[in-house]
């Protein structure tokens, strides 16, 4: 059975949690995303605890922003253990992405375009022009002519980044929450099929699966939903 393109984010107080949430979920979704609070608190260690034998992509999200030099050596230093994807803000520019991206050629490197807890005011206050979008859609090109080959999204944005980079470019959505799920501190959501439909690749969920009484299920349980509609 093909596992549903979910990045489920390990957000948990200790290494045990994290790998027992990986345990459960990694037969049902294709990634497992491991924080900066996470890798901060246990180091390298936590990747191969979340990994186990199962194979599962890591997503490693420490959003790297620097320099050009220290990104350089930040990504060449995972680069080791082998993440699937790393992030790094795309607002540290063109060379700090395009350092990340030769520093770690067997990774793709997500540029998080904006942070999915900022609102349009919260922009503005930034002096950050225009709408959330414009600000997403500039941010996606810088990055892609600097090499990222993945972007980090929010749902809302996600039709109008497509459109801007084309189709071989891996956006990634957080904010994604089922009908019902709380919003918590996200401001720009959507459910796993508007996500999907709009053109995501990967989505991030976190509280909903690793939140509920058993993660594995609900991880099945969203799993399935996309396949009945045809999404995943």
């Amino acid at each position: 059975m093909n596992t549903a393109p979910i990045a489920v984010a390990l957000d948990a107080a200790d290494l045990e949690t994290a790998a027992r949430w990986a345990a459960l979920v990694t037969p049902h979704v294709s990634t497992v995303k491991v924080g900066l609070e996470l890798y901060l608190r246990y180091g390298p260690d936590v990747v191969a605890s979340v990994r186990g034998a199962s194979g599962v992509k890591v997503f490693l999200d420490l959003k790297l922003h620097d320099i050009p030099a220290t990104v350089a050596g930040a990504a060449h230093a995972v680069s080791r253990l082998k993440p699937a994807y790393l992030t790094v803000h795309a607002g540290g520019g063109a060379a700090m992405i395009r350092a990340a991206v030769e520093a770690a050629p067997q990774t793709k490197i997500a540029a998080v375009t904006v942070l999915t807890s900022l609102s349009e005011a919260d922009l503005a206050g930034l002096g950050l022009e225009g709408s959330a979008s414009d600000v997403v859609r500039r941010m996606a090109a810088l990055a892609v002519g600097a090499g990222a080959q993945a972007l980090v999204c929010s749902p809302r944005e996600v039709a109008d980044v497509r459109a801007e980079v084309g189709p071989d470019i891996t956006l990634i959505t957080p904010g994604v929450r089922p009908a019902g799920a709380a919003t918590q501190d996200q401001a720009r959501v959507a459910t796993p099929e508007e996500a999907l439909a709009a053109g995501a690749d990967l989505l991030v969920i976190g509280r909903p699966i690793t939140g509920a009484p058993d993660p594995g299920a609900a991880a099945a349980g969203i799993a399935a939903a996309l396949r009945r509609t045809g999404a995943a």
